[in-house]
């Protein structure tokens, strides 16, 4: 099923993404209308507007772009972004800048306080902080959907753990290829919840938002699709809660293992929201039971009786042991360019068995069009 036909259920209306990031230029023309900048609290909304690296941008327009004036179109267009800067390890501007610029935790306690059901995180550290943890345990007793990056370490990464993918409670998304093969760099692990596309896609990869950069990989865009398939799910069903979205996406995870055996590479499988809104009948199970209770060591939500050092994007930080079943640097999740002989095409895994190429603007999820530097 294309995206065109999923947009015939969904596009993700109604739908508000906290984009925890480097901050989102709500200008690009991709952007223009979809971020909602005034709803981002004031007490973490500096520079939250201003983008220092384009990491943060590419998320959004992977989750909600419309595709205008050449940009990306995200997986659910019709969803709208809330920004959100962080500090992580490609920030500018000294000690001075660091100070005003929100740390993760603080962010991520004020994106619970909003109506934006889906926290995007796709940056990653070393080990875990206490304060972050905290701010994670509140924000799901919040009834918020939390996806973060899992970090690109790749397949034997061993003892090094992405946080905060691997804390309980949050959703960790690793990276695959076309072939719906686990991407090489996506690191591994039992905090590996499930898999979206991570390769080929172009993104900013500066702060001068001249031009795309042609192969942007890594598990940041995989936690970006992962946002924007949650975020059609849960416009489609308003009613749900954060735990039958949760189950919609691991029941209809593509997978060729046994679903009570995750794999430590793509956890439940490869994601395919396509499976649950051509399903009209789908049945998402108990609101109230976590699908992941296992790992989680029981279900937070259901107990709130809620009814609905520097981090860094997940592209090349190393990340430690899990939490899942020490602090070290933050960094963005995937964020390695390279050039493609390729300037018109991009996939992405939505079909059952297949990658569907993109061909220009109409495409499957995500739309590009090479821009003039």
């Amino acid at each position: 099923m294309q995206a065109e036909q999923m947009w015939k259920v969904s596009t993700g209306k109604g739908v508000k993404v906290a984009v925890i990031d480097t901050g989102v230029k709500a200008d690009t023309p991709s952007l223009k209308g979809q971020v909602l900048v005034d709803e981002t609290p004031k007490s973490v909304a500096y520079g939250a507007t201003v983008d220092y690296s384009g990491h943060g941008t590419t998320m959004a327009e992977l989750i909600a772009g419309t595709g205008a004036g050449g940009g990306l179109k995200g997986l659910a267009p019709g969803a709208k972004i809330v920004p959100y800067r962080i500090e992580l390890d490609d920030l500018k501007g000294g000690a001075e800048e660091k100070k005003k610029t929100p740390e993760p935790e603080d962010a991520i306690r004020a994106a619970a306080d909003t109506d934006a059901k889906i926290i995007n995180m796709s940056f990653g550290a070393q080990g875990p902080s206490s304060k972050e943890k905290a701010a994670i345990e509140y924000a799901a007793s919040k009834g918020k959907l939390l996806i973060a990056a899992v970090g690109n370490d790749g397949r034997k990464s061993g003892d090094t753990i992405g946080y905060p993918a691997a804390y309980r409670y949050v959703v960790g998304i690793g990276a695959a290829d076309r072939s719906l093969t686990v991407s090489k760099f996506s690191s591994a692990g039992n905090y590996v919840d499930l898999s979206a596309p991570g390769q080929g896609f172009p993104g900013w990869c500066d702060d001068f938002f001249r031009s795309y950069c042609d192969d942007v990989n890594g598990t940041s865009s995989a936690a970006a699709i992962a946002s924007g398939a949650a975020a059609l799910i849960w416009s489609a069903h308003p009613d749900w809660t954060v735990n039958q979205v949760t189950r919609s996406l691991i029941d209809t995870a593509g997978r060729t293992w046994a679903k009570n055996d995750p794999s430590k590479y793509a956890g439940y499988g490869f994601i395919r929201p396509r499976l649950v809104l051509e399903n009209s009948n789908y049945n998402a199970g108990p609101a109230h039971v976590d699908p992941l209770a296992g790992e989680n060591r029981g279900d937070l939500l259901a107990k709130s009786g809620t009814s609905s050092t520097s981090p860094s994007p997940s592209a090349s930080t190393p990340s430690q042991a899990p939490e899942k079943g020490s602090t070290g640097s933050t960094s963005a999740a995937g964020s390695s360019a390279e050039s493609s002989k390729d300037d018109n095409t991009l996939w992405v895994v939505l079909g059952a068995v297949a990658a569907v190429v993109v061909v220009g603007g109409g495409g499957v999820a995500v739309a590009r069009a090479r821009r003039a530097r």
